[in-house]
């Protein structure tokens, strides 16, 4: 791994290439195989003029295609999505292809979906698909252009394929390095045409991904992993309280210890400065501390959603209503009624937060993350540190999983590693990271959520009424995304309930906004973690109380041409909907939409002794639209299931006496180990409408599918999360 120092005279020297982009590189060495180095600068085996047709795709001398990807690749496989797209239209040979990160520039590689750059909400392939495949269009076209010119051709007797130009008539063929220089020339006389779906090699193919071999044999680089000369490492010591700050300190302890350099307080906390490691670890650990508990969050999370359970008993802002839902209540032969409780939840991924800042001899600042919103990140690190924004750059990483974790509206890890830095006086390198303790009680959870509803039956079996209303904190509130708060309400706490699909005549969803001094931020899936659980767990009671078959008084529920039928019937079939299970064993069904893909699913669970599911196999269906590659696609309905499934049965913060969080580590913080994880089958439906993502979806489901299971095997319906043992016989608990 390499990261070389920065001149201004170097620096000017890469910019005069074409294809510079800063950043690493992933170098296919094979169909499956990569290589990967940190430089500033091009791909070293792609050295020379860059034919960069337009700000996706720079084409070597020596045939590889590098395609700059304004995604990150924090797990999901845009790198390998993104490249599969520009391939397609490019007709290049996939062993040719890099995936190169891109620099933060608003300008070039905004996020059509959010108007800045970032990824997340399952927007990568989404938003890029039609942008990629025009990039490789031009590109295709320019280099057949300049083919035709060079060996006086007709354009229209060129083909391309696997990376070759080819004329046949004059036994002529090329690939695209020796006609680069020629093709930047070329102004094309109007857009390029692209391909008829029916003609993709590519897309829809299970391509290998490019990053799996370097994550495999370890030479894959992550912002933890990046080591520089005479860089420092830096820890931060945050309060046990949310708000709380602080008042004084006493480092003398700190200071005595070999390898301390500085402390020194930052308004997050108070920074300590080591040459090692293990040195920053023993001195943050001797510092003492008096904080200030003026502003602190100190209620318990018990208090907290008491107050929740209190205001959900009336009505909140009406998100969505339709008929009259309180007359059809008063009229229905049957009613149900149901509250549920989510917990916080911390994204723990595997990498916890991490940056290193360095500064350039000409006073400019490097920044080297897992950047989820680069731009973002260099706006605030430049504001912090003084600097005009162009004098930040970043280089975005590997990132070991984010879950929505890195995406933070107002960058404030970016933030404090800028303060770090600021405070360190910038003359080294500095390597700032937070712990898995830090990550685990940071904050920038996915809020607590009580829902409370009701359903109406009819005396003819039909669902006739239901009413819910949803208490949270709002993720919105105080971020630059505050404007999508409309009426009052934060889409993001009612998303998957306010537009649920089923027919019932008369509706309701409203909300109640709390507020607490816990930061809050999306979690994967965002809303829909707790509204996909509700709502396909209530409409499965409905549907049981009525007498009707989950699966078909679903499907009386759609209209027609709903894509929600499609894969409810898909992983109906795969499972082999109405077939006797084992004894001992129940299945049950759920379905979500969410970030435009639709997934069905059916879990298989038996009581695993402990008063606890054990869950044996998931069957998944996911409509995505045109599947650009089925084995990411399958991947990520896998990890969703699994990322799903660990939250749904052990995952918890909770704050204590005096607002403490009471967790720290995966000890305490669950997930599901290895032996827990269920088998799953995933189906794929084919589609011709536009991709979407896939990132998320596979999760809300997961949650109702089992809770159903649940309720089928053993007759109580799960009403708090995570999962809770039922109490002993003639409990009062």
């Amino acid at each position: 791994m390499l990261i070389e120092k920065i001149t201004p005279s170097r620096r000017a020297f890469l910019a005069g290439s074409a294809g510079l982009v800063v950043g690493f590189y992933l170098a296919p060495l094979g169909p499956a195989r990569a290589a990967i180095s940190v430089k500033a600068g091009i791909p070293a085996d792609a050295q020379g003029a860059q034919f960069a047709p337009n700000a996706f795709v720079r084409i070597a001398p020596d045939d590889t295609v590098s395609v700059v990807c304004k995604h990150i690749e924090m797990g999901q496989g845009p790198y390998t999505g993104l490249t599969t797209i520009v391939a397609e239209e490019l007709d290049a040979d996939m062993a040719q292809m890099r995936a190169v990160a891109a620099p933060a520039n608003d300008e070039l590689y905004k996020n059509l979906a959010f108007g800045t750059m970032g990824t997340g909400g399952s927007t990568a392939i989404a938003n890029s698909y039609d942008q990629l495949r025009h990039a490789g269009a031009t590109a295709r076209a320019m280099l057949v252009a300049a083919a035709a010119a060079e060996w006086g051709v007709p354009a229209a007797e060129i083909t391309v394929s696997a990376g070759r130009i080819v004329h046949a008539a004059s036994s002529r063929e090329s690939g695209f390095g020796a006609l680069a220089e020629k093709a930047a020339k070329v102004t094309l006389a109007a857009e390029a045409p692209l391909k008829d779906p029916k003609d993709f090699k590519l897309i829809g193919s299970d391509i290998h991904r490019l990053d799996t071999a370097v994550k495999l044999n370890g030479t894959a680089v992550y912002t933890i992993d990046i080591s520089l000369p005479d860089m420092l490492t830096a820890l931060v010591v945050h309060p046990e309280v949310f708000g709380a700050t602080v008042k004084s300190f006493d480092d003398s302890e700190t200071r005595r210890i070999a390898g301390i350099v500085d402390v020194k307080a930052i308004p997050q906390g108070v920074a300590v400065y080591a040459e090692t490691m293990w040195a920053a670890l023993q001195g943050r650990a001797a510092l003492k501390i008096d904080w200030d508990l003026s502003g602190a969050e100190t209620r318990s999370s018990a208090a907290i959603i008491a107050e929740y359970q209190e205001k959900a008993k009336s009505q909140g802002t009406v998100a969505s209503a339709e008929g009259d839902v309180d007359a059809a209540l008063a009229s229905a032969a049957k009613t149900v009624e149901a509250e549920y409780v989510f917990p916080y939840l911390a994204h723990a991924p595997m990498e916890p937060l991490d940056g290193v800042l360095v500064k350039a001899d000409d006073g400019t600042v490097d920044f080297y993350s897992g950047a989820q919103f680069p731009t973002s990140d260099q706006a605030l690190i430049a504001k912090t540190l003084g600097l005009e924004q162009g004098q930040v750059r970043v280089h975005v990483q590997f990132a070991g999983g984010s879950f929505g974790r890195r995406a933070q509206a107002g960058s404030p890890y970016a933030v404090e590693a800028a303060e770090v830095f600021k405070a360190s006086g910038g003359g080294r390198p500095v390597k700032h990271l937070w712990l898995r303790e830090d990550d685990i009680r940071g904050g920038w959870y996915r809020p607590i959520y009580v829902h409370r509803l009701k359903g109406g039956i009819g005396a003819d079996g039909t669902i006739s009424a239901w009413d819910q209303v949803v208490v949270g904190q709002s993720i919105m509130a105080g971020t630059p995304f505050e404007a999508m708060i409309q009426n009052g309400v934060d889409p993001t706490s009612v998303e998957g309930a306010s537009d649920l699909p089923y027919s019932i005549p008369n509706r309701r969803v409203s909300l109640q906004t709390m507020k607490t001094g816990v930061p809050v931020l999306w979690w994967r899936s965002v809303g829909h973690t707790h509204t996909g659980f509700t709502t396909e767990t209530f409409i499965d009671e409905l549907l049981t109380a009525a007498g009707k078959d989950p699966l078909q008084g679903r499907l009386d529920l759609l209209k027609d041409g709903d894509r929600h039928i499609g894969v409810l019937k898909r992983v109906a079939e795969i499972a082999d909907w109405g077939k006797p299970v084992a004894e001992g064993r129940a299945r049950a069904i759920a379905v979500h939409k969410s970030f435009d893909t639709y997934v069905a699913e059916i879990a298989e669970v038996s009581d695993d002794g402990n008063g606890l599911p054990r869950v044996h196999k998931v069957w998944v269906a996911v409509d995505c639209g045109v599947p650009v590659n089925p084995n990411i696609i399958r991947a990520q309905m896998e990890g969703g299931v699994g990322y799903g499934l660990g939250a749904i049965l052990f995952s918890e913060i909770s704050l204590g006496d005096k607002g403490v969080i009471q967790q720290s580590n995966f000890h305490d913080y669950r997930s599901i180990r290895i032996n827990e994880m269920p088998e799953v089958e995933v189906a794929v439906i084919e589609s011709t409408e536009k991709p979407t993502g896939v990132g998320e979806p596979g999760t809300p489901p997961i949650g109702p599918a089992v809770a159903n299971a649940w309720r089928k095997l053993t007759g109580q319906p799960v009403r708090q999360l995570p999962f809770r043992p039922a109490p002993p016989a003639g409990s009062l608990s």
